[in-house]
């Protein structure tokens, strides 16, 4: 599977359960692992995919569409 591909799979695990842990604990990754690489992806489509607070986090306009 290609790193893009894994990255998307990645960032819409996030974006449905709403939690980089969760995420990457279904994925077999680290918490910090998986945040550096949706990290990745947002800088490589150019535009934040979503708002990480410490409560939570948000998908942005660009990270719904």
């Amino acid at each position: 599977m290609s790193d893009r591909l894994f990255a998307l799979r990645l960032f819409t695990r996030v974006a449905r359960t709403g939690s980089f842990s969760r995420a990457g604990q279904e994925l077999g990754l680290s918490q910090p692992s998986a945040s550096r690489i949706v990290a990745e992806l947002e800088r490589e489509v150019g535009a934040a995919l979503m708002t990480r607070t410490t409560r939570g986090l948000t998908l942005t306009e660009a990270g719904s569409d």
